[in-house]
């Protein structure tokens, strides 16, 4: 569910881009690894030179969302399978391109469309995987220090950026473990009655 929920918000800030600065052949934001922008031997298709970036910086797992239970019952029996792991991903959106003002421009765009649109759902975004049931996105800043560790981390010099953490994105592979019927009557063994009662 990662690529079809990074493919999903680049295709729609891909829109509102277009929308709010007029339709390019290419698109102007590309997944890919920001660290890789700054390298100069990356040519063609694979170039994120004049392009916003959309990068996976982190995934962490939502520990308050889990579902402790690993069954689930049907009118003729439970079901056993592991619980669906939900994650919550740290995404970066960076702008590379030469002009400064350009650069705040593009991620200005950016953080509006986000603020105008947090929550997405398959009803008021058909073209949303319908696996993913919810996507909310919040700002998450970071200060001073963590910006510096960060950029230190993607091994590029920074570039205006801005990330963002994406909620409950869930991973299930829906196997089953086992299936089971419902203990529908007990039956007592006579001899445990009477040991009981002595």
């Amino acid at each position: 569910m990662i690529h079809e929920t990074l493919k999903f918000l680049s295709e729609e800030v891909n829109k509102y881009l277009s929308l709010k600065m007029g339709v390019l052949a290419e698109p102007r934001l590309k997944i890919g690894n920001v660290s890789l922008a700054l390298d100069n031997t990356l040519t063609g298709e694979n170039s994120l030179a004049g392009k916003a970036i959309l990068s996976l910086v982190n995934v962490e797992e939502d520990k308050v969302a889990k579902q402790q239970e690993n069954y689930a019952r049907s009118d003729s029996s439970t079901v056993y399978k592991s619980p669906p792991l939900y994650l919550n991903l740290y995404v970066l959106f960076s702008v590379n391109k030469p002009e400064y003002d350009d650069c705040l421009q593009w991620l200005g765009h950016i953080m509006q469309f986000f603020q105008h649109q947090q929550v997405f759902t398959p009803i008021t975004h058909p073209n949303l995987d319908p696996k993913i049931p919810k996507v909310v996105i919040d700002l998450f800043s970071l200060n001073f220090e963590q910006v510096n560790h960060l950029w230190s981390t993607l091994g590029g010099k920074y570039m205006p950026s801005v990330l963002y953490k994406i909620r409950q994105i869930s991973v299930d592979e829906n196997l089953t473990v086992s299936e089971s019927g419902f203990i529908k009557t007990i039956q007592l063994n006579e001899k445990m009655k009477t040991a009981v009662s002595e």
